[in-house]
C-alpha cells in the first residue's frame, strides 16, 4: 500500500507521448480490432455470395466494390485512431455544424432514386452523408452533454440537447429516411442516459417519444394529417398484420421470414438459394442481406455473424469502463448503442418482429458509405481505448 502510494500513476489526456502511434498501437484492443477486421471479411465472404448472380456476366460487380469501400475504410480507421478524440470534444460545435451541413448538401445536390434525396454521387462512388452523420453526431452531442456536466439533469439542458439532436434527425427523415433517423433517436437517448440524466427523466422521454410515434402513426391520420409517406406507415403498421396484403406491402417480411426458414441448419448455398438468386426475396443485398444469409449458409452461417456483433458489443461496452474522462464514455456508448439497435432491428425486420425501416446491416449491406462509417466507430472506439485508464487496460 504505501509503495503504491511512493509511486503514484501520473497521467496527461491527450498528451504528446500519449499520441505516439507506437504507444498506441500498445494499447490498442486487439480483440476488438481482430473481431472488425473478421466482420469485414465475413461481409465480403456473405456479399459474395448472395450477389453473384445479380449482375450478368459480373459475379464479383458488388463485391469488388464493398472491398474498395473496406480498404478505404480501414483508412479511416487508422486515422481515427491516432487522432486524439479530445479534439471532437473540444470542437463539438464544428462537428455539429459540419453534420448539419452534409444533411443540408443532400437536398442541394443528390440525385432523386426511388422517391429518396440519399446519396451524393462522387464519380467512382455514391456517398451517403447520413451513414458519415451517425458518428459526427455521437461525437458533437456528446461535447455538449459533456460540457454541461454538472447540470446535465437540468430541464434546460436536456431540451436543448433534444433540439440539436432534433435537427439532424428531422432533416435525415425529409430525405426521407425513417430508418436512420430512428438510428440517430435512438443514439440521442443513449448519450442522455450516459451522460447521466436520471432514469425519472429517461422514461418522461420514452413517454413522450411513445406518443409521438402514436400520433405519427394513428392520431394524426385520424385528423386528416399525414406525417409519413403511405409506403412508411404501411411498413410500421404492417409489423402487427402480415396477412393483411401478402402480395403487396407485407410481400417482402413474408418472402424474408421463408428465406430464413429456408436455410436450416447449414443453407442451401448460392446456387440453391431460390429466394435470393431468383429475386422472390427484394432488396436481398440491402435491407434483407440477413435473410439471404439465413437462406445461403443457414444457422450456422447466421449465427457466427452473430457472435462476431456480440464480441463488437462486448469490447465496446468494456471501452466505456476504460474510458480516460467522461468525454470518451460518452461517446463510446452512443456509437454501441447505435450499433445494438441497428443489428436488432435489421435481424428482427428479417424475422417479423421489427418493422421494415431500410436500417442497413452494418458491415454486411452492400453500400460504401456504411462499411466506411462502421470503420470509423471502430476507429474511434479504438482511440478512446488506447488513451484509457492504463491499470483498467491491463485486464483482457
Amino acid at each position: 500500500m504505501i509503495e503504491a502510494a511512493a509511486r503514484p500513476r501520473i497521467r496527461v489526456a491527450g498528451s504528446r507521448a500519449e499520441s505516439h502511434p507506437l504507444v498506441l498501437a500498445r494499447r490498442l484492443d486487439w480483440i476488438l480490432l481482430a473481431t472488425a477486421v473478421a466482420l469485414v471479411a465475413y461481409g465480403l465472404w456473405v456479399v459474395a455470395g448472395i450477389t453473384q448472380f445479380d449482375v450478368l456476366g459480373e459475379p464479383d460487380y458488388y463485391l469488388v466494390r464493398q472491398a474498395i469501400a473496406a480498404g478505404i475504410g480501414l483508412v479511416v480507421l487508422i486515422a481515427a485512431t491516432l487522432v486524439p478524440i479530445d479534439l471532437a470534444r473540444r470542437h463539438w460545435r464544428a462537428l455539429y455544424g459540419v453534420t448539419l451541413a452534409l444533411m443540408v448538401l443532400v437536398f442541394l445536390v443528390a440525385e432523386t432514386i426511388r422517391g429518396s434525396k440519399r446519396w451524393i454521387d462522387l464519380g467512382f462512388i455514391q456517398f451517403q452523408p447520413s451513414e458519415l452523420g451517425k458518428v459526427l453526431f455521437v461525437l458533437a452531442l456528446a461535447g455538449f452533454l459533456v460540457e454541461r456536466a454538472g447540470r446535465v439533469t437540468r430541464r434546460r439542458t436536456i431540451l436543448y440537447a433534444i433540439g440539436l439532436g432534433v435537427a439532424p434527425i428531422l432533416l435525415v427523415f425529409l430525405q426521407p429516411d425513417l430508418g436512420t433517423a430512428l438510428v440517430y433517436s435512438a443514439a440521442l437517448f443513449s448519450l442522455l442516459f450516459f451522460a447521466g440524466v436520471r432514469w425519472r427523466q429517461l422514461l418522461t422521454l420514452i413517454a413522450a417519444a411513445a406518443f409521438v410515434i402514436l400520433s405519427v402513426l394513428w392520431f394524426l391520420p385520424a385528423a386528416g394529417v399525414e406525417v409519413l409517406k403511405p409506403y412508411q406507415a404501411d411498413r410500421l403498421t404492417g409489423l402487427v398484420d402480415r396477412d393483411r396484403d401478402p402480395s403487396g406491402l407485407t410481400w417482402n417480411v413474408n418472402q424474408s421470414i421463408t428465406a430464413v426458414g429456408a436455410g436450416g441448419l447449414t443453407g442451401r448455398g448460392p446456387t440453391e438459394a431460390s429466394q435470393t438468386r431468383q429475386d422472390f426475396l427484394p432488396e436481398h443485398a440491402t435491407d434483407f442481406a440477413f435473410a439471404s444469409l439465413a437462406e445461403q449458409r443457414g444457422f450456422v452461417g447466421s449465427s457466427i455473424l452473430l457472435l462476431l456483433y456480440l464480441l463488437v458489443i462486448w469490447r465496446g461496452l468494456r471501452v466505456i469502463t476504460v474510458a480516460g474522462d467522461l468525454y470518451g464514455a460518452v461517446v463510446a456508448g452512443g456509437l454501441i448503442f447505435a450499433l445494438v439497435f441497428q443489428v436488432f432491428v435489421n435481424v428482427g425486420m428479417t424475422m417479423g418482429v421489427a418493422p421494415v425501416t431500410g436500417i442497413p446491416l452494418p458491415f454486411v449491406t452492400v453500400g460504401g458509405s456504411s462499411m466506411v462509417a462502421n470503420l470509423l466507430m471502430i476507429g474511434v472506439l479504438q482511440g478512446i481505448h488506447a488513451r484509457g485508464a492504463p491499470a483498467a487496460r491491463s485486464f483482457p
